[in-house]
């Protein structure tokens, strides 16, 4: 059933779900929704499994015409979604009508949006996942006269978060690490800087990775034997300027590499604009993983409320 026709692309709008697992080992990255967090939960409100096909939108938001009516969720960063012009709660589900227009705004908070719609959308798979990977031509962009769609189901609208359950994305956050693999290789000096200084993101940042500028100053070989590389590893070139890798990176790497970002906080990290500064602090792996398990409760939860 066709549910949308693109009026507007947006700046860069892309089907995601939770990313295509197994073949890393071939050289395919993972992908998948930057924010998990906020696209999980926007199919759990409109009744999904928490990984149905979704879309993910990046700092200025595409123009959908509904070409019938369903219930749709928008999470994420605030892009000011708006329904034939008036504004609709993020983190909650809504009814969209036959002939109406899904559009955005000015970004208030975060960059990224994710759009869930009852019964999720039908997307050419690759792999085992709809998630797109231009670089390798496993799928693209949307593009304007593009007509979108999925089988919706009926759903409750006014199903939401509560306001206390809703995240924060701050232009300044601080994000907890587990220490990384190549200390023998950064010197004692150069991580205690790194986990006392600011660090501010560049605008040659994307889902690939997020570059970093510091003033770390490093005398070590920041080159080591390429290895696979977890999605929140920190490179740490020779250069001092650290690499947050993100869902579409490479799948081995030969840079060292001082600590990853923690699954729970890495929403935060896809949520942050050029400019925006972060802190690192250092945590154990018995303190990652309850993190981890405190937000996978959470999920079970709602999923099992709504």
């Amino acid at each position: 059933m066709k549910l949308f026709l693109v009026e507007k692309p947006g700046l860069y709008t892309t089907y995601q779900d939770l990313g295509r697992i197994g073949y890393m080992k071939f050289g395919v990255p993972t992908s998948g929704a930057l924010d998990r967090f906020a696209f999980e939960v926007g199919n759990i409100l409109v009744g999904n499994e928490r990984g149905a096909t979704g879309l993910e939108v990046t700092m200025q938001g595409p123009e959908l015409i509904a070409q019938e009516t369903f219930v749709l969720a928008v999470t994420g960063g605030d892009l000011s979604p708006m329904i034939n012009g008036n504004r609709i709660p993020l983190w909650k589900s809504v009814l969209i009508k036959k002939g109406q227009v899904l559009e955005f705004g000015k970004p208030r908070q975060g960059v990224r949006a994710y759009i869930t719609i009852s019964g999720g959308f039908e997307a050419e798979e690759y792999m085992g996942s709809t998630s797109v990977y231009e670089p390798a031509g496993l799928g693209r962009r949307l593009q304007a006269r593009d007509e979108l769609f999925g089988t919706p189901r009926e759903r409750k609208t006014g199903i939401g978060l509560s306001y206390t359950e809703i995240p924060e994305y701050s232009r300044d956050i601080k994000v907890r690490v587990v220490k990384g693999p190549h200390h023998d290789q950064i010197s004692a000096d150069v991580v205690k800087v790194f986990f006392s200084s600011t660090h501010e993101v560049s605008p040659q940042s994307n889902r690939m990775g997020y570059r970093l500028r510091s003033e770390l100053e490093t005398n070590h070989d920041g080159d080591v034997i390429s290895d696979a590389v977890p999605i929140g590893g920190i490179q740490l070139p020779g250069n001092g300027q650290p690499i947050i890798l993100l869902a579409d990176r490479q799948t081995t790497g030969g840079y060292t590499r001082v600590g990853t970002v923690i699954g729970p906080d890495l929403p935060l990290i896809a949520q942050l604009p050029p400019g925006g500064t972060i802190h690192f602090k250092e945590v154990s792996v018995e303190e990652a993983q309850e993190a981890a398990i405190q937000v996978e409760r959470k999920l079970r939860i709602w999923s099992r409320m709504t």
